[in-house]
């Protein structure tokens, strides 16, 4: 089990194996769960670049010591808020169910968020077979095309990773149920 408080040191000190782990941890998580809002990749990516930064930020400050979350949480919020602040800078609106559960004040996000269902995404996509994880990598956070997954991962025929893709996803569901 990790230790939160010690995570939270790591942090202050600036360690760079605990940032680059918490960063490449939660990288895949965030895309996903971003990706429901209209921002480019890229657009994604520079958030949730700079929401590792205030996290480190704040961790330094002293502003997460007693935090009542996990780490992925927070840092999941400080995204989300900051996902909506470029949203509300571009004029895109925000979905209404959104802004109803959102505080935007980050300082205190509850494991009930739908972050919990990303964690254990995360979780259950680990338990996948390496195949499977490669399919629906390419086809859901690099949104490849089937003809080009075909190729990459040498199918004999398209129909073949269709099956494979739909196993996999109900695979997925399956352990996401449970």
């Amino acid at each position: 089990m990790i230790n939160v408080p010690n995570l939270i040191e790591q942090l202050k000190s600036g360690d760079e194996k605990t940032i680059r782990k918490i960063y490449e941890d939660n990288k895949n998580g965030f895309l996903l769960f971003a990706n429901r809002y209209t921002l480019d990749k890229e657009e994604l990516i520079d958030i949730y670049q700079d929401a590792v930064i205030a996290l480190i930020e704040n961790a330094k400050k002293g502003k997460i010591d007693e935090l009542k979350s996990s780490l992925t949480t927070y840092l999941f919020g400080i995204g989300k808020f900051m996902i909506f602040q470029r949203l509300k800078k571009k004029n895109k609106t925000i979905p209404s169910d959104e802004l109803e559960h959102f505080e935007f004040e980050y300082d205190d996000y509850s494991e009930d968020e739908i972050n919990i269902q990303l964690i254990s995404l995360r979780e259950n996509l680990k338990k996948l077979g390496e195949q499977c994880l490669k399919v629906l990598t390419l086809f859901y956070y690099e949104e490849k095309k089937l003809d080009e997954i075909q190729m990459l991962l040498g199918y004999a025929n398209k129909d073949v990773l269709k099956s494979q893709k739909s196993r996999c996803l109900k695979q997925l569901k399956d352990l996401t149920k449970k």
